[in-house]
């Protein structure tokens, strides 16, 4: 349990989905503080969507409980559902509306008072003001996540999800939006986001890692890494001789994974022992620097991965 005094923004226990024969989400449990960043990691029909939606109360689980921002996730949802902005992987506004246009129609499905004012202050915190008579249908992915942000927190939401936000968006953008939503966060804003970047997974305070609808690791970065239990060697060299020793180095007992980054080879493991037995007869060679070196995020996901089974595969478990 949370040992802050203020009250969980969510707490969920056995969250389970099914569609059809399929077991999207099994067994999920949470806690999640209020003004966090947490974040959902996974491959591809992981049950990250579908487990955010259940979260909020968007959608109904068929097993488990739990609250999301005080509220009953099965019988308050509607009140849940108010005070969640969610801004969705495809860009969903209208392209031959201006910004300015867009904002004041989402406001207006709010109900908002003083509209006007409150989409100019969303424009200007977004740094989109000097572009509000602009068509959305010109707009860059960058500045199209721009407005897709402001809208979403035009209503001033309690809890902010997010679903792969900046596919496609170059890396100044991204910078710019994960600035941001840490801003949002100091604020108090609550923010839960998907993403298959483990840089972006880095700037979450907490992190949830997702495999085949199974919660597999939960904690920060640093807990996430260590609890993997991975060891790891660095090998620096010659390009060429660097990409035949991936290859020498791939299927030896104790090198789980061999991963090139540049003119460095990562080498990794869960066993210390085996790993050396597997490096050590390239570690005389000259022109080869070898050195300890930490597992990295994305080693530590893919180790974890394969210890999941696929259960959507073709006679994998229902």
């Amino acid at each position: 349990m949370s040992s802050t005094a203020e009250p969980l923004a969510i707490s969920v226990n056995g969250l389970t989905k099914r569609f059809g024969f399929k077991t999207v989400v099994d067994q999920f449990s949470l806690e999640v503080e209020r003004g966090q960043i947490y974040g959902f990691l996974g491959p591809n029909g992981s049950g990250k969507t579908t487990t955010i939606r259940m979260l909020c109360g968007l959608l109904i689980p068929d097993a488990g409980h739990g609250s999301c921002l005080g509220h009953d996730i099965r019988t308050e949802s509607w009140a849940i559902k108010q005070r969640v902005g969610y801004m969705t992987q495809k860009f969903s506004f209208y392209d031959d509306l201006t910004i300015r246009e867009n904002m004041d129609f989402v406001a207006r499905l709010y109900g908002l008072p003083g509209r006007k004012a409150k989409v100019a202050a969303a424009l200007e915190r977004l740094g989109l003001a000097d572009r509000r008579d602009q068509l959305a249908g010109t707009l860059s992915g960058g500045w199209k996540q721009r407005l897709a942000l402001a809208a979403c927190i035009l209503h001033e939401p309690s809890l902010l999800l997010l679903d792969e936000p900046t596919a496609g968006v170059d890396p100044k953008a991204r910078r710019a939006f994960w600035d941001e939503i840490h801003t949002l966060a100091a604020d108090g804003m609550t923010v839960l986001v998907s993403t298959h970047y483990m840089d972006e997974a880095e700037r979450c305070h907490r992190i949830a890692y997702l495999a085949y609808g199974r919660l597999v690791a939960n904690g920060t970065v640093a807990e996430v890494v260590r609890g993997a239990g991975l060891t790891a060697w660095h090998v620096t060299g010659p390009d060429h001789r660097i990409a035949v020793l991936a290859k020498q180095l791939e299927g030896r007992p104790g090198a789980e994974m061999v991963a090139p980054f540049g003119a460095t080879l990562h080498v990794s493991g869960p066993d210390p022992h085996a790993l050396d037995e597997a490096v050590a007869p390239f570690q005389s060679e000259s022109g080869l620097t070898w050195r300890r070196g930490d597992p990295t995020l994305e080693d530590a996901f893919i180790h974890l991965m394969r210890g999941t089974e696929d259960h959507f595969a073709p006679g994998g478990r229902r």
